[in-house]
């Protein structure tokens, strides 16, 4: 009796110390959780509160809409740098998106297993190649190529960056994709080819729509990646202030510009203020980008 009545103790002691430990845990998680949305708030109040200092000089009509962009003289236009970084991002996706989603299908559902234990490791290997690496690739290769293929002058321009881009962006979509793929449910794959389907029908009429949510996810990725690169784009798209007119002419994106001119601007002045809005315009942009793709997401899912 007495040997129950400890083994009930240390039970309850045991539980009591796994409450007290998880009631810390929970505590711990809340606390790095606040602390991360401190910072990240912090950040955005930082740069916005510095950025709408430009429109005690400049005019906001002409920091959106002018294209001309010369502090020197006091032309403070970044339209040229938002239309870059936006036609960079979709160029980008238009090229990379169906590649990266021809890949995660033939990982998940064509490749045999064998294939799939060498393709996904260096998928993820992939990652790890730092931007600058693309950008000397793009700088030394790509950029001649364009320049003797398509007869240019320089090679430089919107073609050579989002030809950078969708590749740094293809890990994101295969590897996200192909889990959203693989968490189909087998039954749906099956049912569908018991009605008589074919095995590319069901992939397209099945299996995509039902992990579609996923797929989204995987682009929204990429397109935050690749709207916020710097170095890779800086390397190839020419960084020349004006407006892109062709995929070949060389133009510049809000990072790249910042990274730029931002070490010959004096902390405070309407050039330095006309970097921080430009910086904010980003991250407006990043989320904008995402709550589209996700209201369009939910559509699609209702």
């Amino acid at each position: 009796m007495e040997l129950v009545e400890k083994c009930i103790e240390i039970r309850k002691e045991e539980h009591n110390m796994t409450l007290v430990y998880d009631r810390y845990v929970r505590y711990l998680f809340i606390t790095s959780a606040f602390f991360m949305a401190v910072i990240i708030l912090s950040i955005i109040v930082f740069v916005g509160q510095q950025g709408l200092l430009t429109f005690t000089e400049v005019s906001p009509m002409e920091f959106f809409f002018s294209s001309k962009w010369d502090p020197m003289d006091g032309h403070y236009g970044a339209f040229s740098f938002i239309s870059g970084s936006i036609l960079a991002t979709f160029l980008a996706i238009l090229f990379g998106a169906p590649l990266g989603l021809a890949g995660a299908m033939f990982m998940a559902k064509i490749a045999p297993s064998w294939l799939r234990e060498i393709m996904r490791p260096a998928t993820d290997l992939y990652v790890a190649i730092p931007s600058v690496v693309y950008g000397f690739v793009g700088l030394t290769i790509l950029v001649p190529f364009i320049r003797e293929y398509f007869h240019v002058s320089s090679g430089f321009g919107l073609l050579a960056a989002a030809i950078i881009l969708s590749i740094m962006i293809l890990p994101t979509i295969i590897s996200i994709s192909e889990d959203a793929i693989r968490t189909v449910p087998k039954s749906l794959e099956e049912a569908s080819l018991a009605l008589g389907a074919t095995r590319w029908q069901t992939l397209w009429r099945v299996i995509l729509p039902a992990a579609l949510p996923g797929i989204l996810t995987a682009i929204i990725l990429a397109m935050a990646r690749a709207i916020g690169e710097t170095m890779a784009v800086q390397m190839v798209i020419g960084n020349t202030p004006q407006l892109a007119k062709s995929l070949f002419m060389p133009t510049s994106t809000l990072p790249s510009e910042i990274v730029v001119e931002m070490g010959n601007t004096p902390f405070g002045s309407a050039w330095g203020n006309s970097l921080f809005l430009m910086a904010l315009v980003l991250l407006l942009m990043s989320l904008a980008m995402i709550l589209i793709i996700r209201r369009i997401a939910e559509r699609r899912v209702a």
